[in-house]
């Protein structure tokens, strides 16, 4: 409705201003109007067809197409980026930028149509202009344009100007976006699709738009050549039938028995006026033939024997009778027929597009039927030079604005049917990849897609409800293994503390030995990733298995026999040896259960940690003596919140050390017992070290 109403407006505009000789124009009041509300592509088709049916009343209208497409261009990217609402400096440049453009390309394409300026008050304007300054009358022609054109497309602007500001912004939202098959989307939207576009090398809308130029042009370019070649050829034969029927017309009114006076008394030869005169009329007959004359052939050169005064000033004068003319290069195939008089073939001589010449030859014959003279009819071919270059030119005038259309249509095709649906899919996808892992993402991703809202109606849309649907089931899929991944892991976690339990449950002195560790384990951890200690190992998986695994580090303890593991009094050195074993059994519980689990899982860390929990930084710790970093980061780690936990509880052999006498001994043992980071770690977090001592003190 929009389009329509544009045309509507343009066309009345065009008709009123165009019929009262009005010097301005008002042909794009409706380009300008729906090219703002509406977008380039609609504005496009406004002008265009405006342009197409204002032919109807000027058929000059066709060839201004380029210049009301370009406007209507200008002013989509000028609304669309919101320009006339930033400043009143912008609409001024706008008005002095449409006004400039049409004035220069108005002042080329009437100069090339007409030869000068369309309507007389310009022409009268720019004589003045020029006589006034010195400056050259075309320069001044286009000043003078400028300034009708400052008028005209004042005007529109302000019609533009007031109908963006009526209308409501709901429904230039509706009219901006109507031609949408999706979801509009919002700038920033725009923009994030955009930066995804840049990802590849060449974009679909370019290439695109490359395909439609290219082909375009070749379309335009063959269909040329064959018009130009197809009238040349048209015109080449229709000028030498008349070139022939002139000449023989010509001959049938010759004497051939005078042909010798009027050689040689020239026009004072009886019957020489009346001839010359006939000749002139059958001349004038024709269209276009320039030259007619008789000659008479010699064995040496021509000889004129009646020759036309030339039609045109400064065409070549007319040979008197009996001037001598010498035989050009193109007659020597034909000379042995001319010498018997016999009758020629036209002969066309090429001396570049502009001196392209066919000429007809006629015999004269006497009354005793030999040839005496021959009647010669000239066509000049050099019209087709002027023919081709202007058809050239008004076929680029006409082709430039309807390529523009094309162009524009093309791009407003790819954008809507096949760009901003797969981008908008291409931003969805990247989104999905990265929220994959959680659920509530995963589903606001889906809500996400199905708002994108594509419809197409052709494979992008099909590609668009498979996705949905993929994206349906996936989030479902994921939903239920994150279900089975909870239970899978709290079944983990049971059996682990079950485990945990089993051991602690032998050991009287140890009293919730495993929960506490399991705490400090954390602590220790979170504590070294904060201090910038260890961050490319401390992942999150690694420390949700580390923390995981911490209550199964004295698991090997279950192969100790209760009178060693809950003896009052000191171990003795072979019951220390005993004692030292639960690190190796521990290893081997660990490793049993490895073996029955495949792949990656946090039992390793569990091995490592029953294994190395008491091995020291200085090498002399057990079972191995193990040094510095070689010991697992878990064990070291482990090795922290075991020894804190022992100084800081009860058992029967000693009281619980007080908490500053503990960290005195955990300082002294940074660099020789303990990871010296791992020590920092700890002493860093502190408060929370407090605070799961308290809790478990006051249990």
């Amino acid at each position: 409705m929009a389009v329509v109403g544009g045309i509507i407006v343009n066309v009345l505009c065009a008709f009123i201003t165009y019929h009262f000789n009005v010097p301005i124009y008002l042909d794009c009041i409706g380009t300008m109007g729906v090219a703002a509300v509406c977008g380039a592509f609609p504005g496009v088709l406004v002008a265009v067809l405006t342009n197409i049916f204002c032919g109807w009343f000027n058929s000059n209208s066709f060839y201004y197409v380029f210049i009301s497409v370009i406007i209507a261009l200008v002013t989509a990217d000028f609304i669309r980026c919101k320009n006339h609402k930033k400043s009143k400096w912008y609409i001024i440049f706008y008005w002095l930028l449409i006004s400039l453009f049409g004035g220069v390309l108005g002042t080329g394409f009437q100069w090339i149509l007409f030869g000068d300026n369309q309507f007389f008050y310009v022409t009268e304007t720019a004589e003045a202009l020029a006589v006034s300054t010195g400056w050259n009358y075309f320069i001044a022609s286009m000043l003078a344009n400028f300034g009708l054109n400052l008028v005209d497309k004042g005007i529109c602007t302000l019609v533009v100007l007031m109908v963006t500001y009526f209308l409501p912004e709901e429904e230039l939202y509706v009219l901006w976006y109507s031609g949408w098959k999706q979801r509009p989307m919002s700038d920033e939207d725009i923009r994030n699709n955009n930066s995804v576009l840049q990802k590849g090398e060449y974009s679909i809308r370019g290439k695109i738009a490359m395909l439609i130029t290219v082909a375009v042009i070749a379309i335009t370019a063959v269909m040329s050549w064959i018009s130009v070649t197809q009238y040349k050829r048209t015109a080449r034969e229709e000028y030498r039938q008349s070139a022939v029927s002139t000449a023989y017309a010509t001959a049938t009114i010759i004497n051939g028995d005078k042909v010798d006076d009027y050689l040689r008394y020239g026009e004072s030869a009886s019957g020489f006026y009346e001839t010359k005169k006939a000749m002139n009329a059958i001349r004038d007959a024709s269209s276009c033939v320039k030259y007619l004359y008789v000659l008479k052939i010699g064995e040496d050169a021509c000889y004129a024997v009646i020759d036309l005064d030339p039609l045109n000033e400064g065409d070549e004068e007319a040979y008197a009778p009996g001037d001598r003319i010498d035989f050009e290069e193109e007659f020597e195939p034909y000379m042995d027929k001319l010498m018997a008089g016999e009758e020629i073939e036209p002969i066309e001589s090429e001396n570049g597009l502009s001196g392209w010449v066919l000429t007809a030859y006629a015999p004269v014959k006497d009354s005793a039927g030999t040839t005496v003279a021959y009647v010669g009819a000239d066509v000049g071919m050099e019209f087709l030079n002027g023919f081709v270059t202007r058809f050239i030119i008004e076929v680029l005038m006409i082709f430039s604005g309807f390529f523009v259309l094309i162009l524009v249509s093309g791009m407003w095709l790819t954008g809507v049917y096949m760009v901003l649906p797969i981008t908008s899919l291409v931003s969805w996808a990247d989104g999905f990849v990265t929220n994959s892992k959680n659920q509530e993402d995963l589903d606001d991703s889906v809500r996400k897609l199905r708002d994108i809202e594509i419809h197409t109606n052709d494979e992008v849309e099909i590609l668009y409800r498979s996705l949905c649907r993929m994206a349906v089931d996936t989030a479902n899929q994921v939903r239920d293994i994150n279900y089975f991944a909870d239970a899978t892991s709290k079944m983990q976690n049971g059996l682990i503390v079950t485990m945990a339990d089993m051991v602690e449950n032998r050991d009287s002195d140890t009293g919730a030995h495993v929960q506490k560790t399991a705490a400090y384990v954390k602590i220790i951890a979170e504590s070294l990733k904060k201090n910038g200690y260890y961050v490319e190992k401390l992942t999150p998986k690694y420390m949700s298995d580390v923390v995981m695994s911490a209550p199964l580090h004295d698991v090997g303890k279950i192969n100790i026999s209760d009178t060693i593991l809950n003896k009052p009094g000191k171990l003795t050195d072979e019951e220390y040896e005993i004692m030292k074993t639960h690190t190796t059994f521990g290893k081997e519980i660990m490793e049993k259960a490895i073996a029955t689990v495949e792949g990656e899982n946090y039992l390793k860390e569990a091995r490592n940690m029953a294994a190395y929990h008491h091995e020291r930084w200085d090498g002399k710790g057990y079972p191995e003596g193990l040094r510095g970093e070689v010991i697992p980061l878990s064990a070291r780690i482990m090795a922290v919140a075991d020894v804190f936990d022992a100084l800081t509880s009860p058992r029967v052999y000693k009281p619980a050390f007080p908490l500053e006498k503990a960290l005195q001994i955990m300082e002294e043992g940074s660099g020789t017992q303990f990871d010296p980071k791992c020590i920092n770690a700890f002493l860093d977090a502190l408060p929370e070290v407090k605070l799961v001592l308290k809790k478990y003190q006051e249990m």
